[in-house]
Parts: C-alpha cells; structure tokens; sequence
C-alpha cells in the first residue's frame, strides 16, 4: 500500500510514497500529513475469524492487511513488545463499568499511558528501517505529557536513532516529568521548555518542514523523523486496539457481532480518535465517535459549530493536562478523508494564517455524521471520578472521566459505548487524591500513598522507584532556543 498526501503534491516530493518512507520522513507537501490510498476493507468475515485470536493475532492480520513495506520477522519482533505488558494474554483489558459502559484500558504498558500501544512496536519498526538503509535518525518528539516517557522508553539505546523529546516545563504531571528527566541513555535527549504543548508541537512541525534544519543535519550525517501522531507509523497501530475492544465485546457477551457501538475517546491531538474512524471505515460497527474535551475544549466548538477558531484563544491549564492541545495535529486526516486535497490545503492554511477556519453547512453535517462530542471541566471530572470510584467500584484518571460527561450527553443509553481510559490512576494522583480525600496542594508521592490507601491498590514499583531516581536530565530553554539545543545535543 503507497500513502498519499493531504494537501496535494508540491514539486519536491512524488505523488505517492512507501509507509516506510512516510514514517520516516512524516510531513509531506505543503506543511500536510501522510494518509493511506485506501483502506484495506475488513468485514464481519474479519471479526468472526478473531473472536478467538489473541491480540498479536489480530495485530499482525491487521498489519498484513495494509500490505506496508516492513518484513513479517520486524513486524513479529515489534508485536513481542506487548508480551511484557502486565498481562502478556491481553495487553488491553475491556472491563464493564455500568450496563451499557465498558472501558477499554490502555494503559498497562512500561510507561502506563496509552501511547505504550503504539511507541512500543513503532520503536523497532523504525530502528529496523534505519539499520537496513545504514542511516542515522533524529526522532523528535513533543509531549503534553504522555508521548514523551513512551517515546524515550522505545527508542531507549536503539541503533540508528537518537531523540530529543520537547515538553512544557510545569505542563505535565510529576510522575510524567520525572518518566522523561530521569532517562539516562545516551542517545536521549529531554528538553523542557518555557512555554505549553503547541509551542513545542509548533516547533516539532517547523523543524520538520525546515530545509536549513535539515542542512544542518545532513553535515552531521543524520536524517530527521518524529515520534508524534503527525507519523502514521503511530496511527497504524492505534488502529488495532479500537478492533480489538469490539471484539472484547463480544467475547464477553456484551454485543453481538454487527450490532453497533459509541467509540468514546479523550482527545487532544486525535491520533486515537483518528484511529477508531479509520477502524470504522474498514468495517468496525460504530454508531458514531464520541470526542470527549477539557476546558481546552477546540473540538467541541468545531463538532458542534464547525468553527476551529484559535484567535484570542489560549491553552487554558487543567486537571488532565495531557489533552491542554488548542491544534489537534490529526483533525487534517479526518478533514481530507471528507473533503479532499484542496479543501484541506484550504482549512489548513487559513488556520496557519488566521488562526481559524469554518465549514460550510454541508460540511458539518457530514462531520457530524461520524462525530460528536463535549466537553468537561475539572471540577465535573473530579465528581465523576468520586462518584465512580464509589458507586462502580471503579477508579479512572482525569482524562477518562471527561468521557463521563459526554457518555452521559451524547449517547443513546440503548447502545453499548466503549469509553477508552489513556492513563492509569498513578499519573495524576495529586488530582484524584482530591477527588477522593478533598486533599490539596499534596505533591505525587503523597497523594500515589493516600489512593493506595483509600483504594487498597498496590503502587506499581517502575511508578514509585521514579521518586529515587537520579535527575539526569535537566535542561529547561526558551522555545527560540530549541533548534539550537537540538543541534548542541548532536
């Protein structure tokens, strides 16, 4: 399978490239995004044939379906990964939570976050890749949090490749912060700076688009790639696990085969929502998709209105600071699948330029017929948090229960939802020991020992060792510094 670009072909690259190529050199054309020819068409024939299977099964058809350029033994040695998640048998639990509310849990991987699913066989994929071209890679990543410690922890003493991870220093939790400053390889590089999430994401696309950035590094020998869902090299693999909760489902006696389901999804950059779209679009029964916000909450304006309007606007600091995103990298994929090159060379720009762009009439309503959404602030989410935790039996972290909210306001309560939780409890702690106790101000370590207590839950040793561990990287800059850092890194 070739993929192809979103906002049409410039004079500089061809028409249609490899998926190893795309995940090499992620932006395409124009300042766009790589995106499938087509999607490999999978049927309830698919689904019946893997209501058995375990999830390396479904993963490697899946893969083998998209036909990419990767020999199976990678591809094998990349799925491996999920064996030393923490139940080998089934790295991505689906538990029921109410009647029609199951949670999909991705967060049991090293760096328990979801974006363990993807990094975790992307980091061998791309090493591979490198090795077999005798090249060098610079993986740069931006992280509002999570993408950071899972980037750094796959690509961790890889051959051919080093990373400099960009986070906004005091935009991320404790835990978060001390999973990417206390890594040590030395092929890392962790760069906190004064700024928030689309400052760093900013710069990741700018350096990615900069042809005097890459100058500067063809003289050292290294080519340039990304680690964030700009790279489809992450949105294959996110795709997998929407397929696999359905089909949880239906082992469990939840749905039957064909009958449609809500995919809830906590979003800030839309890879994973992206992922539950493409899912559908290759025959996964959805009734529709469910983007649940924060106060950060761009997307729910553009689902409801759409309106992506950034003027005057400001990331807004919350409770689930993982989603604190005003520019969802991933909605260009949704926009070209509806809409086409043009148009979304269009959009693109006039958000570039003006800050804003706006549908047309017909084009929210066909944006509306795959998605809806809302959005909850801090507060609401900490009551759900106590009132699930009480009531269900059931503990989640901030971002999940954002999908509370529009559970409770976007769905049809005859048709299952599965709702997918992104973090475990011990990467926000601070904010659920509030929720449970109405302590504040405690630092993580207090509040990971006040949960353990109140929930008589064990605190994972790889979370409670960070605490102990030796800072080893320190580096906090301007944002116009970072093209500097980088290259002194090299």
């Amino acid at each position: 399978m070739n993929f192809i670009q979103t906002r049409g072909q410039d004079k500089n690259r061809p028409q249609s490239v490899t998926f190893s190529q795309a995940i090499l050199a992620p932006i395409a054309s124009f300042g766009g995004l790589y995106v499938p020819e087509s999607l490999p068409q999978l049927g309830e024939d698919f689904l019946n044939k893997h209501i058995n299977s375990t999830y390396k099964e479904l993963a490697s058809d899946m893969l083998n379906r998209f036909e990419i350029d990767i020999e199976k033994e990678v591809i094998d040695e990349a799925l491996n990964l999920y064996d030393e998640f923490d139940d080998a048998s089934n790295p991505v639990p689906v538990v029921k939570v109410k009647e029609n509310l199951y949670v999909s849990e991705l967060y049991h991987g090293p760096t328990r976050a979801f974006k363990d699913m993807a990094l975790q066989p992307f980091g061998i994929v791309l090493s591979s890749i490198a090795q077999k071209r005798n090249e060098n890679y610079l993986i740069l990543a931006a992280t509002s949090g999570d993408t950071g410690p899972a980037a750094l922890e796959t690509f961790k003493n890889r051959a051919n490749v080093q990373v400099a991870c960009l986070y906004p220093d005091g935009g991320t939790s404790d835990v978060q912060r001390l999973q990417m400053v206390t890594e040590d390889a030395k092929n890392l590089k962790v760069i906190g700076i004064n700024g928030v999430f689309d400052d760093a994401q900013n710069a990741l696309k700018r350096l990615l688009a900069s042809d005097t950035f890459k100058s500067a590094l063809k003289e050292k020998h290294v080519s340039l790639s990304a680690a964030n869902s700009v790279n489809f090299g992450r949105i294959i693999f996110q795709i997998i696990y929407h397929i696999h909760s359905y089909l949880e489902l239906v082992r469990q006696g939840a749905t039957t085969m064909g009958e449609k389901v809500y995919l809830n999804v906590p979003s800030g950059n839309f890879g994973n929502a992206l992922g539950g779209y493409y899912a559908w679009k290759m025959g996964l029964p959805v009734e529709k998709i469910i983007i649940s916000s924060n106060e950060n909450n761009v997307l729910t304006k553009l689902i409801k209105t759409g309106k992506y309007d950034l003027r005057d606007s400001e990331v807004v600091g919350t409770t689930s600071p993982a989603m604190d995103i005003l520019k969802s990298s991933n909605v260009e994929r949704i926009l070209y699948d509806m809409f086409g090159f043009e148009r979304t060379r269009e959009l693109m720009e006039s958000l570039e330029k003006n800050d804003f762009y706006e549908l047309t009439t017909q084009e929210l309503e066909e944006l509306q017929k795959s998605f809806d959404a809302d959005f909850c602030n801090g507060d609401e989410g900490k009551a759900y948090i106590k009132d699930y935790f009480t009531n269900c039996n059931y503990l989640m972290d901030p971002h999940t229960a954002t999908c509370i909210k529009s559970y409770e306001t976007c769905s049809d309560s005859k048709i299952k939802t599965i709702a997918y939780s992104t973090a475990e409890w011990t990467k926000f702690s601070p904010v659920i020991a509030n929720a449970l106790t109405g302590e504040v101000d405690a630092h993580d370590l207090e509040a990971l020992e006040s949960i353990s207590k109140e929930a008589n839950l064990e605190i994972p040793a790889m979370v409670k060792g960070l605490f102990t561990k030796e800072i080893t990287q320190d580096t906090i800059i301007e944002k116009e510094d970072i093209e500097k850092e980088i290259l002194k890194f090299l």
